[in-house]
């Protein structure tokens, strides 16, 4: 595997038509988001699917997608290869993995012939998990990280797997440790290039700093503030010379 595919995350949300497996529930939509050395690439992959069923009502009311809407639009099978090709080699990066996990793994299942299992292709990283053990007993939900985290998810109204997708992006990086790279810091190397990511290393010929005296009023006010400070009691600093 190479480094690239290494770093290589897909972030990824499903909506379906309800959410129990043992009710033949089925995914209706799949959105994904390409991140590499944790930075999102532009790259995705968003579909929507016809799953052969009705939608309920609970779950409708979630994300706003109707049966009439799902009609003309393909099934898993359809696209089965090419979603399985954009996560190839990758680490998913998924929100309460489980339910997300076991829908795929439910579709996979009824592929004749059968492309294999969702491990064949990626390894998951579940947020919620992760979430749950550094925050334990607080709301860790995609909106209440959000919050916890300021970051601006005013547009979602309604559940959609892609803009999900996104936002649980931006939720990943702080979750997980924040900017790899601040843009304030920098390095120079041998040759006087610059690069990101390291400090910089003050260098023995550096030239000396400019030491700028206190002027007349600036030692009045300091002199006038150690006074004020007295009044409560004798600073610590004069109690250490006693």
């Amino acid at each position: 595997m190479t480094q690239t595919e290494q770093t290589r995350k897909i972030i990824l949300d499903t909506e379906t038509t309800g959410i129990s497996l043992a009710e033949g529930h089925r995914i209706i939509e799949i959105g994904c988001v390409e991140m590499i050395d944790r930075k999102l690439t532009g790259e995705s992959f968003h579909v929507y699917l016809n799953p052969g069923r009705v939608i309920e009502q609970g779950a409708m009311d979630v994300h706003g997608i109707s049966n009439e809407f799902l009609e003309d639009k393909p099934v898993f099978a359809q696209v089965a290869k090419d979603f399985l090709e954009f996560i190839r080699g990758s680490e998913l990066v998924i929100h309460n993995a489980p339910f997300d996990v076991g829908f795929l793994e439910m579709e996979l299942g009824l592929l004749k012939p059968s492309l294999g299992q969702l491990s064949d292709y990626a390894t998951v990283f579940d947020t919620l998990a992760y979430a749950r053990k550094k925050y334990p007993g607080q709301r860790n939900s995609l909106d209440a990280l959000c919050r916890r985290y300021d970051i601006d998810n005013t547009h979602r109204v309604l559940h959609g797997a892609l803009l999900d997708a996104e936002i649980l992006a931006d939720v990943y990086i702080f979750l997980t440790g924040g900017q790899k790279k601040l843009g304030f810091q920098s390095s120079q190397d041998k040759e006087g290039q610059t690069s990101d990511g390291a400090p910089q290393w003050v260098t023995k010929d550096r030239p000396a700093l400019k030491v700028l005296p206190a002027n007349a009023e600036e030692e009045a006010a300091h002199e006038k503030y150690l006074s004020d400070m007295a009044q409560h009691g004798e600073p610590i600093w004069q109690q250490l010379k006693h």
